[in-house]
C-alpha cells in the first residue's frame, strides 16, 4: 500500500508539474500583446471622427505653499491631433505659465501624426517584456515592462497594464526616457484609464517631479466628460486618449 501511495504521489506531482508547464506555455508573448493592441487601436481609429472632453489640472508645491489649478477643454481630430482651450486658471501664475501651458503645448505637438508615430507604444519605439497576468478590478490584464529604444522626451521607461479582452491600455507607470530639462531631477507618473460602456477613457494622471530649485511638486490631471464622435458603431472598446497621447 505504501509503495502504491508513493507511485500515486509521484504521478500526481508529475501531473501538477505538467499542468504548471502548460499554464506557463499558455502565457502570451509581450510582442504579440502589443501587436494586438496596435491592431485593435487601428480598428477603433477607423470608427471615430474625433472626441472631446474636459480636464482639471492641479499643481501643488507643499514646500513653497503654492498651488495652481486649470480647467481645460480638449478636442481631438480624426487623425488624433489635439487642440486645447483654457477655460479657467487660478493660483500660482509661474506654474500656469511655465508648467501647465507648456505641458499643453508639448502634448499638442506630440499628438500630430508625424510626431505621434515616434511616441506610440510600438515595437519600433520600445522593447517589451511580459511580467505576469493579474486582475485589475474584475478584469484580467497583462502586465508588461517597457524599455525605450531611444532617450527621447516623448518616450518612457516603466510598466503597462493591457486589458486581456479589449487589448486597451489600462494603466501606465514610469519615468520619462529623458528628463524635460536640466532643472528637473526626476519625474514619476501613473496614468490610469477606465471602461465606460464600450469605450475606454482616461481617468487620472498623477506625477511627482523633483526639481533643482523648487523641490518636489505634485501634479494631478482629472479627465471627465470625454465623448467620442463615432463614424460607425465600434466592434470593441476604444481607448480614446491613447491615440497620440503618451504619459
Amino acid at each position: 500500500m505504501r509503495f502504491n501511495s508513493l507511485i500515486t504521489i509521484s504521478f500526481l506531482s508529475l501531473i501538477a508539474g505538467s499542468s504548471a508547464a502548460a499554464q506557463e506555455t499558455a502565457l502570451p508573448v509581450a510582442n504579440d500583446v502589443v501587436a494586438q493592441m496596435l491592431a485593435r487601436d487601428a480598428q477603433r481609429l477607423h470608427s471615430l471622427e474625433g472626441y472631446e472632453g474636459m480636464r482639471r489640472y492641479t499643481h501643488v508645491n507643499e514646500h513653497m505653499h503654492k498651488r495652481a489649478e486649470m480647467l481645460v477643454r480638449v478636442r481631438g481630430d480624426e487623425d488624433g491631433t489635439k487642440h486645447f482651450e483654457t477655460v479657467t486658471e487660478t493660483g500660482w501664475k509661474a506654474a500656469q505659465k511655465h508648467v501647465l501651458h507648456k505641458m499643453l503645448d508639448s502634448e499638442a505637438e506630440a499628438s500630430r501624426p508625424e510626431e505621434r508615430v515616434k511616441a506610440r507604444l510600438s515595437l519600433d519605439n520600445y522593447e517589451f517584456q511580459f511580467v505576469e497576468s493579474e486582475k485589475v478590478g474584475d478584469r484580467a490584464v497583462y502586465v508588461i515592462d517597457v524599455t525605450p529604444k531611444r532617450r527621447e522626451k516623448y518616450l518612457f521607461r516603466g510598466r503597462i497594464w493591457v486589458d486581456a479582452e479589449d487589448f486597451a491600455l489600462v494603466r501606465a507607470d514610469g519615468n520619462p526616457a529623458k528628463n524635460p530639462s536640466f532643472w528637473t531631477k526626476s519625474v514619476h507618473f501613473v496614468q490610469a484609464y477606465q471602461k465606460s460602456g464600450p469605450f475606454w477613457f482616461p481617468l487620472t494622471t498623477e506625477s511627482v517631479t523633483d526639481a533643482r530649485l523648487f523641490g518636489t511638486t505634485d501634479l494631478t490631471i482629472e479627465y471627465f466628460e470625454y465623448k467620442p464622435k463615432t463614424l460607425t458603431a465600434p466592434q470593441d472598446s476604444v481607448e480614446v486618449a491613447q491615440r497620440g497621447a503618451h504619459p
